[in-house]
């Protein structure tokens, strides 16, 4: 008797949901006229990379000796009461375009804002966060830090004692620090004819 009544009760549905129909709306692939962004980069070859001091005394690069770099950290108003670190990847970036720089290593994983900024002659990536945030620590310790950008790869950054001590020192409001590094050349990274969008 069961079974006579679940079979009713389906066919009831049957009637009221019918089967597809020839009547249906066919599903297309509509086309993209967004703009989904750049094709994403390979991550850059870092095996070689070194850090090396910037233009400026609270500045520290980090590339391939002779070659553009690949991460720049800076301070930013130190001795006020709110320093700021800057970071900049040296990769194009979309106009306007947002994302989270993922840092883990040493124990951290930090997820740092970033932001496209026009140099004048390309979009890049930049962004800066307080000097006392602690998610920073996670280049201020003895091991290698794996950054991550989105559509720019990852990138090693090798141990050094030279990002702590920038940043433990814009901290704590010192304008210099002393830390022996190879310097690094910071090239032209974009082209002179390179367009905003």
């Amino acid at each position: 008797m069961k079974k006579v009544t679940a079979l009713t009760m389906l066919g009831s549905l049957a009637a009221c949901n019918p089967p597809a129909a020839d009547d249906y709306v066919e599903r297309v692939e509509l086309e993209n006229t967004g703009n989904g962004g750049s094709e994403p980069l390979a991550s850059p070859d870092a095996e070689n990379a070194i850090w090396g001091i910037g233009a400026g005394e609270m500045r520290l690069l980090y590339g391939n000796p002779g070659q553009p770099p690949f991460l720049g950290i800076s301070c930013e108003g130190v001795g006020t009461d709110r320093p700021l670190i800057r970071l900049v990847r040296y990769a194009p970036a979309d106009a306007d375009a947002k994302a989270l720089f993922a840092l883990v290593g040493n124990g951290t994983v930090a997820r740092l804002k970033m932001d496209s900024t026009w140099t004048g002659k390309g979009w890049r990536w930049e962004g800066t966060v307080d000097a006392g945030n602690p998610d920073l620590d996670v280049l201020t310790g003895r091991r290698s830090v794996e950054a991550t950008l989105p559509g720019a790869g990852s990138l090693i950054l090798k141990p050094s004692f030279a990002p702590r001590d920038l940043i433990e020192n814009c901290r704590s409001g010192i304008s210099a620090f002393e830390e022996e590094a190879d310097p690094i050349d910071e090239d032209e990274v974009f082209p002179e004819d390179a367009s905003p969008d």
